[in-house]
């Protein structure tokens, strides 16, 4: 019974993305050429709830579905780290016309392709795994 909630929420959180258009290959395409402000208002609206919801997490000391306090831990600040981190994002999501929320919500809307995609994105992962000790953090 626990698991039905985590399907429900993905259910309803692919809806969402299909509905806003967000996994719109042809809005990512906008997006990256500046055409359209459809994303980028996704993204800020994005942004601002998730601010506000941090604050009232941190302000209310809420607790997760199994009763835990949820805690979150301070980052380490280093704009390098970041911008690196973002332009391979961004290369990776300019390059596929996904970002890895929607990968399974395209592939549940039939675009199989990205199966493919979530298999390098895993590889990925996997590499980075191998690698870290020998990045600069």
């Amino acid at each position: 019974m626990k698991l039905i909630k985590y399907l429900v929420y993905g259910v309803v959180f692919g809806i969402i993305m299909t509905k806003s258009e967000a996994i719109s290959w042809y809005r990512i395409q906008e997006m990256f050429l500046f055409q359209s402000f459809h994303m980028y208002g996704i993204i800020m609206t994005a942004i601002a709830f998730g601010t506000l919801f941090v604050f009232l997490i941190k302000k209310t000391k809420m607790k997760d579905l199994d009763g835990n306090p949820i805690e979150i831990m301070p980052k380490q600040m280093g704009y390098k780290r970041y911008l690196f981190g973002g332009i391979i994002f961004g290369i990776g999501w300019s390059m596929t016309g996904a970002c890895p929320g929607p990968l399974y919500v395209l592939i549940g809307n039939g675009y199989l392709s990205f199966i493919f995609v979530i298999l390098c994105a895993i590889f990925g992962t996997f590499l980075y795994g191998v690698l870290r000790d020998k990045l600069p953090h």
